[in-house]
């Protein structure tokens, strides 16, 4: 299936589930300053996928984590944890957290989702970069979901 590139918001997006960027979980959600996509959902979608989020723990880096969409119109949010410990990320990250988030996408019957640039803003990394990864990856799974790659335009 193809995978479509657009700008805009991720929050707009018409899919089943969207992909947060999110760190190891290490840091208690309340103390962090929302940010790109953490932040907008945050904002729009409400604490309670955070609080649900924070229940599970640290993550590994790439891995990928199940909630509710809150106040969202989506029937979930998966979050990755795109970033290590200190903000950063890395080919591998991007990587792991887009195998990660299209497997568990997969396994819920999810049809259709949306990506952000992992780690493309305040991860430090490189947005073209993350993009060219992000492709490429997807690229490499048999049978992904639709999957709209969205690039912020605010």
């Amino acid at each position: 299936m193809p995978v479509t590139c657009v700008q805009g918001d991720l929050l707009n997006q018409d899919v089943d589930v969207i992909v947060n960027a999110w760190n190891r979980n290490i840091i208690p959600w309340w103390l962090l300053l929302p940010q790109g996509v953490s932040g907008a959902i945050k904002r729009r979608g409400g604490t309670g996928p955070f609080k649900e989020l924070a229940k599970m723990g640290p993550i590994p880096l790439g891995e990928a984590r199940l909630t509710g969409p809150g106040r969202l119109p989506f029937k979930a949010i998966i979050h990755v944890a795109g970033i290590n410990g200190w903000w950063r990320a890395s080919e591998f990250s991007i990587r792991e957290s887009v195998r990660n988030a299209t497997t568990l996408a997969r396994q819920k019957g999810f049809r259709s989702m949306a990506f952000p640039l992992i780690g493309g803003h305040s991860g430090g990394f490189n947005p073209k970069r993350s993009k060219e990864i992000i492709l490429d990856e997807l690229e490499k799974i048999e049978k992904p979901p639709e999957v709209i790659v969205v690039e912020f335009s605010g």
